[in-house]
């Protein structure tokens, strides 16, 4: 896992730019499916057969897209001014190094200098209006001969393993997902999947509908990354996941009620393998699982997700166990519907 999720992480796909991480993902996965093809959004969806036909049909599905920026315009200095693709924090991204357009141009997303700031601006989070990015130019000429308006902008971030079992890097949300389902796909598996690794999950689950439609499943899985907040600033119950507590079970966020069967299902098969879990303990962030679940006539969905520290950040921070933990348990419950006698 880890170091298929390091090459994944390093990988450019923001939201709406996923010709990058599709293509490695493809390459993956081609030798090991019957069918694969990308359709108009940009969703990368492969089929693979298993021992045998499912008595319901399952998809599993990650989002391939990660946060980053776009570029708005050129000012007259040669400083970029651009927007986020993604949710985003502000207050996380000054100083941060990035990388512009497909020629990977060097930049550094500045502000003015603290020195030079008023005791009542110093209490104020500036805007993304407000911010630029360096790229060295002299002039806006000058920048324009490397950037251009639309260009997408991407953190700079290096893959770092520290502690126990901690690793850090960009877009862990969601390509520990990716990396869960490649290893599915790569592996022997009881029953016939169709996987799905989205597109545009960051800017509101556009990819996973439209899949979703054209498959009709009756159950899908969402494999994700997840907030956790597992800080000292924090009371217990305000921590949303825990990192290196295990998977963490879809319950219920602020746009899907989970499946309760297929969540118990989950439950019952982490405690059998003695699989840590947990569920979230606010109610926050959303999957695929809304665009899915509503999809035609409505799909039972269920997910199980990676808490992430910082996420959305360059400095997203995980636990190798915790991902690993994730693809136990996912094919696990693939086994389970492989199983199945009746349809549900």
């Amino acid at each position: 896992m880890k170091e298929l999720l390091r090459e994944l992480c390093q990988v450019p796909g923001i939201s709406g730019f996923e010709e990058e991480i599709r293509a490695c993902i493809a390459e993956k996965i081609r030798p090991h499916v019957q069918d694969m093809k990308v359709d108009a959004v940009g969703n990368l969806i492969a089929w693979k057969a298993g021992r045998r036909k499912a008595k319901n049909e399952l998809l599993i599905t990650a989002h391939m897209d990660e946060v980053g920026f776009i570029v708005k315009r050129v000012d007259d200095k040669g400083y970029i001014r651009f927007a986020p693709i993604g949710g985003i924090d502000r207050r996380t991204v000054i100083g941060k190094k990035v990388l512009v357009g497909k020629a990977r141009i060097p930049g550094a997303i500045g502000l003015r200098a603290y020195h030079l700031v008023s005791a009542k601006e110093e209490k104020i989070v500036p805007d993304m209006a407000d911010l630029y990015i360096d790229i060295g130019a002299t002039g806006k000429e000058d920048a324009q001969k490397l950037v251009q308006i639309g260009d997408e902008i991407l953190f700079d971030s290096d893959w770092v393993e520290f502690g126990k079992d901690r690793i850090k890097a960009k877009a862990l949300d969601d390509r520990v997902g990716c990396a869960a389902m490649i290893r599915l796909i790569q592996s022997e598996l009881p029953v016939d999947c169709t996987f799905v690794f989205s597109a545009q999950e960051e800017v509101g689950a556009r990819g996973a509908f439209g899949a979703a439609f054209a498959i009709r499943p009756h159950i899908a899985l969402v494999l994700e990354g997840t907030t956790a907040a597992d800080l000292p600033e924090l009371k217990e119950h305000r921590q949303v996941t825990r990192v290196g507590a295990g998977p963490v079970l879809g319950l219920m966020d602020r746009q899907t009620l989970y499946d309760r069967e297929l969540f118990e299902r989950l439950r019952a098969l982490a405690e059998k393998h003695g699989i840590p879990w947990q569920t979230k303990r606010t109610i926050s962030g959303g999957t695929d699982a809304s665009a899915i679940q509503t999809t035609a006539g409505g799909v039972r969905v269920a997910s199980i997700s990676v808490p992430v520290r910082y996420i959305h950040t360059p400095s997203s921070t995980a636990s190798l166990n915790d991902c690993e933990q994730l693809y136990v348990l996912a094919e696990r419950f693939i086994e389970t519907i492989a199983n199945e006698k009746e349809d549900l």
